[in-house]
């Protein structure tokens, strides 16, 4: 239990020292907001702060911090150091400088952005590979929740077969596509104080049962502080990838950038943005502690590391009815981004394609188009007895991969802006070589060694800082007149 408490408090300090830091360097400020200036009653909307952060909360917490700390936490308690110190110095500043700079941009989102500072060559690779995120995104969070009520609620086997399986899916599949055509304060904003109650409800409920029950929680050793996984994969790269929304998550900058255009003061974007992440690191902790203490208990193998561990967290911790209750909030979480995943790709298509979308047949056209690959991705991944776990690699990757592209553009603003721009390089460096090491070992990639995978990693990693900071600094005197506002 040290450990755990260690990590909390490194995330807690952490989060109140670099928090400021970051908020010192982009010196936010009182001019207007997009959400005034540019108004439309559809996604240029004000709302008030603390609707603003649930609603971010509720986008950029998905099954990630539950699954991911859940498969995690095999490596030991390392996770719990690694988790905070992550969250800290690079999710939360990532999903900060990204909905910050956004503002800063009259509300625009991640691909104007990449455009803007990294260049059309970037900006249309990135595209292609944040399309195919975000439809993964709403086929994993349409799957994963759908198949936890089927499982824990209505207690049925959530297989094909099972007519029910698709009448829930379906079911989410109406709600996601309401949310993507309506104004974001008329379905988004009404329905999430609810949904944040629920989660909230949920965290604390299992938090405190860690210590009512006794979970026993390894702590840090010399034999375990590289990880101890039961089937001897690295930490480095597979925890990073693993752990993926509890520490950076690239599909968080999408969100972030979403929420940018109903923030009314730039002085909220550290409550908004950089804590709301921190709330997320801090959910997968707890759930990171309940997995290792269950496992500790004794569970049947087959569902280690799986998302049948929250309904036995739930009902060990919580009782029948409070662990009901839990489960519910873990099934609001993928609800709650992917409903949103899919609104910002609308957005970003609409952006690309210059597709008025104040016209509402527009936005029902758009919305369509979207959701036909979504329901084709959602029956392979069902009908193949291994669809979802390629699926949700593909996923994981995919999200760290954006995550690096956010990084670099972050970078290059600050080199614009004469900052301190290594706040956002090094992180990018970091995940350059986790997603770069990992897609080479990787089956689902080029299938070679760890020895080969590291080395051409840390030479990609090398050339793609240098690519960054040589393109910034081009930039500047190319452009010196490239910020929309100073």
């Amino acid at each position: 239990m040290t450990t755990f408490l260690i990590g909390v408090a490194i995330l807690i300090v952490g989060a109140a020292l670099y928090g400021r830091v970051c908020e010192r360097v982009f010196e936010p400020d009182d001019r207007e907001t997009p959400a005034i200036t540019l108004g439309d009653g559809v996604d240029y909307v004000p709302m008030k702060k603390w609707k603003n952060g649930l609603i971010e909360l509720l986008n950029i917490a998905g099954t990630g911090p539950i699954l991911g700390p859940i498969q995690g936490i095999l490596f030991g308690p390392i996770a719990f150091i690694l988790i905070p110190i992550g969250c800290v110095l690079g999710g939360a500043m990532h999903d900060y400088m990204c909905g910050m700079i956004s503002i800063r941009e009259d509300g625009a989102q991640m691909p104007t952005l990449v455009k803007k500072f990294l260049g059309t060559k970037v900006f249309n690779v990135y595209h292609v590979i944040l399309c195919f995120l975000m439809l993964l995104v709403g086929v994993v969070f349409v799957y994963t929740p759908g198949d936890l009520f089927v499982n824990e609620i209505i207690g049925q086997k959530a297989v094909m077969s099972n007519p029910t399986v698709w009448i829930v899916y379906g079911a989410i599949l109406l709600y996601y596509l309401a949310a993507t055509l309506f104004p974001i304060d008329k379905i988004i904003g009404k329905i999430y104080p609810i949904f944040g109650a629920v989660l909230l409800l949920s965290a604390v409920g299992v938090a405190i049962g860690l210590f009512t029950n006794s979970y026993q929680l390894q702590n840090l050793s010399v034999s375990n502080w590289m990880g101890v996984h039961p089937e001897g994969l690295p930490l480095i790269p597979i925890f990073f990838v693993t752990v993926a929304c509890g520490i950076v998550s690239g599909f968080h900058s999408t969100q972030a950038t979403l929420i940018a255009r109903s923030v009314s003061n730039e002085r909220e974007g550290r409550s908004t943005f950089y804590n709301m992440m921190i709330l997320e690191g801090l959910i997968a902790m707890i759930w990171a502690a309940a997995a290792m203490g269950i496992y500790h208990k004794g569970v049947d193998g087959s569902i280690v590391g799986t998302v049948a561990v929250v309904g036995v967290v739930a009902k060990d911790l919580l009782g029948t009815f409070g662990g009901m209750i839990a489960v519910l909030g873990v099934i609001v979480l993928p609800i709650t981004s992917g409903d949103t995943a899919l609104r910002s790709l609308r957005l970003m298509l609409a952006e690309y394609l210059n597709f008025d979308q104040t016209v509402k047949k527009n936005r029902i056209i758009l919305s369509l188009a979207i959701f036909v690959p979504v329901l084709a991705i959602l029956i392979f991944a069902k009908s193949s007895v291994k669809g979802f776990n390629i699926l949700w690699r593909y996923f994981a990757w995919t999200n760290q991969t954006i995550a690096v592209f956010a990084f670099a553009m972050i970078t290059v603003y600050l080199m614009y802006r004469n900052k301190n721009y290594l706040m956002s390089l090094i992180p990018g460096m970091f995940y350059s070589f986790i997603i770069f090491s990992y897609i080479l070992n990787a089956k689902i990639g080029f299938n070679l060694g760890w020895t080969i995978s590291y080395t051409v990693a840390g030479v990609l990693t090398i050339l793609y800082a240098v690519a960054v900071v040589r393109y910034g600094n081009k930039l500047k005197k190319k452009e010196p007149e490239l910020l929309a506002h100073s």
